[in-house]
């Protein structure tokens, strides 16, 4: 197609003449606001709609179901922790979160950045939660102002000023779009998703706000629940097994979001706009697993149905129901640092620790801040 290529061209050119004009983001912010879906979800959906979690969710870390679609912890844990920062409490869970003195997490797993509709898992979509944050910023800008015991639980006014704005977001606008539309329909959706991206992160910035973190999306065609709907028929699948329609919708929707965070960088006064590449990371752990210690890349720990996918749409991880006449359940294998999927939909705490690893080495960020980064070499090592 003769218009992508173009698009392709003017998109790069768009790139490399912003690039050279920032540096890279400050690591050691007060504080952490984070926007996304589950992904970097903390508890907002559990706490937000009463979601079931079950065990063996959480497991590896937390020892119970921690709000996480997980074994244990998110990249967004790994780069508090790395970033001398709490983990980051789930906005909407008014119970088990003492402070958010150090930041507020409004991601909740299944969101959008479209407006959700009647069938969307979550209703928080990311406008949804910029209007949160903004409620939560005015909130806060008002007990401040009163003064009392309150003050040691919330941000500082000047936080919000000086914070990290980190989002991952998108992924369910794509691999749910595929559902219901074709590829070149999908592909073609790009542009109206990011649009209403920029539209909402202009709110934040708005607000105050400087320095945004921005990841892109991971190779979709390589979970197992995409393989498992869409990659039925071998013509559908690449060499790693991946569903080829939903990765050249990845690279796509990465390959704008760049640009877009290319533009912002030059029209936000003041802004600090890091993209980061977290595609190429996930993509080289699922094509050279085996080299980073993993067994195991597009097989769920958690699911039911055994090899290869080990993933089944109609019994979520922990869950017994009634199939086919039979009482089953998705248990989860006995290893799962063995494993790069923690449920088919989700990676394992062990994945998510060599992406943060990867993430923390600078390389994969534009502009890159490898330089700025001294302490976070334990991490890296752990990996």
């Amino acid at each position: 197609m003769a218009w992508l290529t173009r698009l392709h061209f003017l998109l790069f050119f768009i790139i490399f003449q912003n690039s050279h004009l920032v540096e890279g983001v400050d690591l050691n912010p007060p504080a952490i606001f984070n926007f996304g879906d589950s992904n970097s979800d903390t508890g907002d959906l559990v706490a937000g709609v009463g979601e079931p979690l079950d065990p063996p969710n959480g497991r590896s870390y937390f020892s119970r179901p921690a709000g996480r679609f997980c074994d244990g912890r998110l990249i967004i844990d790994f780069l508090a922790d790395e970033m001398n920062l709490p983990f980051l409490n789930a906005y909407l869970d008014s119970l088990g979160s003492p402070s958010f003195r150090k930041g507020s997490n409004f991601a909740a797993a299944g969101s959008t950045i479209l407006r959700a509709t009647a069938e969307s898992v979550s209703p928080f979509s990311f406008r949804i939660q910029v209007a949160q944050f903004l409620r939560f910023k005015a909130r806060v800008l008002e007990l401040l102002a009163k003064g009392g015991k309150t003050n040691k639980i919330i941000p500082r006014e000047d936080d919000f000023d000086d914070a990290l704005y980190t989002f991952d977001i998108g992924q369910n606008d794509l691999a749910g779009a595929f559902y219901s539309k074709s590829e070149d329909q999908v592909l073609a959706s790009i542009p109206t998703i990011l649009s209403e991206f920029e539209t909402s992160l202009k709110k934040i910035y708005d607000s105050g706000a400087r320095k945004f973190w921005i990841h892109n999306t991971g190779p979709l065609g390589c979970l197992p629940q995409n393989i498992a709907a869409f990659g039925k028929e071998p013509s559908k699948l690449d060499e790693l097994g991946c569903v080829i329609s939903h990765n050249k919708a990845s690279k796509l929707f990465n390959l704008q979001l760049h640009a877009l965070c290319s533009k912002l960088q030059g029209q936000l006064t003041g802004a600090n706009v890091t993209y980061v590449d977290v595609f190429s990371i996930k993509l080289s752990l699922i094509s050279n697993y085996s080299r980073y210690g993993f067994e195991h890349s597009t097989t769920a720990c958690c699911g039911y149905g055994g090899p290869p996918l080990n993933y089944d749409s109609r019994i979520a991880c922990g869950q017994t129901k009634n199939l086919n006449g039979n009482q089953v359940t998705a248990q989860a294998c006995n290893d799962a640092t063995e494993y790069v999927s923690w449920d088919g939909i989700h990676y394992t705490e062990a994945a998510n620790r060599y992406v943060s690893s990867q993430i923390l080495t600078g390389k994969y960020a534009d502009p890159p801040f490898s330089d700025q980064m001294p302490f976070l070499l334990p991490l890296r090592l752990q990996a």
